[in-house]
């Protein structure tokens, strides 16, 4: 059910491929990078995201996994979150280099000046948005977060937000993630990369 909710279809095929045209335009070959709080829905909205582009999808955290052979959370128990983010930077920095394709990051990613720098200088960064109620919501449904392992996760996830906030600000573009269909969100990503005011160039042709 959660699934065909999310793939859901909101505009005419011809009308969306249009679309998508225009944002493949803008976007010239870069990898568009998708940064925001845990519950954001990076991963579920970046799925849809390159259906309907054509691209490749790629999840930082579960590159990381496999690199590390275990879960984000064994990495941050047995090896803390400074280990953690270093190999996080060398997956991102890895991923960025395959061009074209949408990459959902980990919350602390845009945080680390080395990462965001080289998403910066060679990606297009968006930033879902969400407000703190609606994040709980979602990241409540699973005890998978570890930074949320705590006796009062709301807490440490306000901390987080008014410390990430200004910083994903710097995103070259803000969406509002809140509760409706994935499709919706997608919509308004794909509209905003295709009304950006001049053709990325390429790292190849730059």
């Amino acid at each position: 059910m959660a699934l065909s909710f999310g793939f859901r279809r909101q505009k005419k095929a011809g009308d969306l491929d249009q679309k998508a045209k225009t944002a493949l335009a803008r976007i010239a070959g870069r990898p568009v990078v998708l940064i925001g709080l845990m519950g954001a829905g990076k991963t579920s909205v970046g799925r849809v995201l390159a259906h309907d582009l054509g691209l490749e999808f790629a999840d930082a955290d579960n590159e990381i996994e496999k690199a590390a052979g275990m879960s984000v959370t064994e990495i941050f128990d047995k090896h803390g979150q400074e280990y953690f983010r270093k190999g996080e930077r060398r997956v991102i920095r890895r991923l960025l280099g395959k061009g074209a394709q949408i990459l959902a990051t980990g919350g602390g990613a845009f945080m680390d000046e080395k990462t965001r720098k080289l998403i910066k200088e060679t990606g297009i960064s968006v930033w879902l948005k969400a407000d703190l109620d609606v994040l709980m919501r979602r990241v409540m449904r699973r005890n998978t977060r570890p930074l949320l392992q705590t006796d009062d996760p709301e807490a440490v996830m306000k901390s987080l937000l008014d410390e990430r906030y200004p910083v994903y600000s710097e995103a070259d573009i803000t969406v509002q993630s809140r509760d409706v269909p994935h499709q919706v969100i997608v919509d308004e990503i794909i509209k905003a990369l295709g009304e950006r005011s001049e053709p990325i160039q390429s790292a190849a042709g730059s």
